[in-house]
């Protein structure tokens, strides 16, 4: 692999990894990425942006030329890859699955329109260690990986039947379903016990149980909030000059409408 300038689909110019060593049999070119944080995921996500070269459109190309290229992992709980390590040959890498391209592309003109881009995304799991090294090895194809994106899943924290849900990481497995624990809201109190949501594996929330309610002397404002009942009608309008402030912070504004407050005699 190499590291050279080209285009991507749109004529930016862009940095890629490029390798087409096609014409040599028994290709073995591994490129590595740098340690990757997990920040508490259990399943990871990789998007791949990818370009590949036509075997066929290669003249006198050998049978040994690949159109597919094999995705990695190796967790760890520390950095361990130097360039002088036997990390390339010796790590117990897991296979994610052989990449393969929906488009190849059997010319290229001079801005490298006739190129044809492909995207694949590919999830492993579950990891308990602190991080991973994801591991992209070429066995012969003429390719450029454009970009790598590396994402996980997570339920945002949310406000739901009067209850507050944290942030909640996706399960390891896509169809795994994660318990979160609610708490009611201030003023509010439980009904149905436990409160509760599930977190599928695409990180949304599904399958409320349990609920809070607002306590007496509170009333619900869009499910998310209680707030104190109106204590009747507010005092009469006190002369501006018997206030201890501004007007504006002795009554609600949504009191004052656009009545304005007599002159004294």
């Amino acid at each position: 692999w190499e590291e050279v300038s080209g285009y991507d689909e749109n004529l930016n110019t862009i940095r890629t990894y490029q390798v087409c060593n096609v014409f040599e049999p028994n290709q073995n070119n591994w490129l590595l990425t740098t340690f990757i944080n997990r920040r508490g995921a259990h399943r990871i996500y990789t998007e791949m942006r990818f370009t590949v070269r036509d075997c066929s459109s290669l003249p006198n190309v050998p049978g040994s030329c690949k159109e597919t290229f094999n995705l990695y992992y190796y967790e760890t709980d520390s950095v361990i890859a130097t360039k002088k390590s036997a990390f390339w040959s010796e790590a117990p890498y897991l296979k994610v699955d052989t990449i393969a391209a929906d488009e190849s592309f059997s010319q290229v003109d001079f801005g490298g329109r006739l190129m044809k881009v492909n995207t694949e995304v590919r999830s492993f799991g579950p990891l308990t260690r602190n991080g991973f090294y994801l591991a992209f090895q070429d066995y012969g194809a003429c390719m450029s990986l454009l970009s790598v994106r590396v994402f996980f899943k997570k339920c945002p924290s949310i406000v739901q039947n009067f209850a507050v849900f944290p942030e909640t990481m996706t399960g390891a497995e896509s169809t795994s379903l994660v318990i979160a624990r609610g708490t009611c809201i201030p003023n509010a109190e439980e009904v149905d016990v436990p409160i509760k949501l599930y977190c599928n594996g695409d990180g949304e929330w599904m399958v409320p149980i349990g609920r809070c309610t607002c306590k007496p002397g509170y009333e619900a404002e869009n499910s998310v909030a209680c707030k104190g009942k109106s204590q009747g009608l507010l005092r009469p309008l006190l002369p501006a000059h018997l206030g201890q402030g501004p007007i504006s912070k002795l009554f609600p504004s949504s009191a004052l409408g656009h009545r304005r407050a007599e002159e004294p005699n």
